[in-house]
């Protein structure tokens, strides 16, 4: 199994859905935390268009191993055509606080 950290990211459009969405990953052990960062302002491509939206970031700390899992109950659960779901290994951290993402969600903690 890979357990190595990645920080996943997501975007969804209002509170109440980044919360919803946050609370189902963590409660399934998809994820260890995710934190939510209301207020965020978001300019992208769409259609041909440049679309601009207030929208609601999730940080999704995960494992390797867990990735799949995350990404298909994000797709989801998301209400977006094409969510933003994507990830980045976590090269560096706290051993203490890793192994506890680790844990949580192989449902250790």
């Amino acid at each position: 199994m890979n357990d190595d950290p990645l920080l996943a990211l997501c975007t969804c459009p209002d509170p109440a859905t980044a919360e919803r969405i946050a609370r189902a990953l963590v409660e399934e052990r998809l994820a260890a935390c995710v934190n939510v960062l209301p207020g965020i302002t978001s300019l992208y491509q769409w259609r041909g268009r440049v679309e601009r939206d207030a929208e609601v970031a999730l940080l999704i700390k995960t494992v390797g191993a867990r990735f799949e899992a995350l990404r298909a109950r994000l797709v989801a659960l998301h209400p977006y055509e094409v969510p933003e779901v994507i990830a980045t290994p976590i090269v560096a951290g706290l051993p203490a606080y890793l192994d506890w993402v680790a844990a949580c969600t192989m449902g250790e903690c």
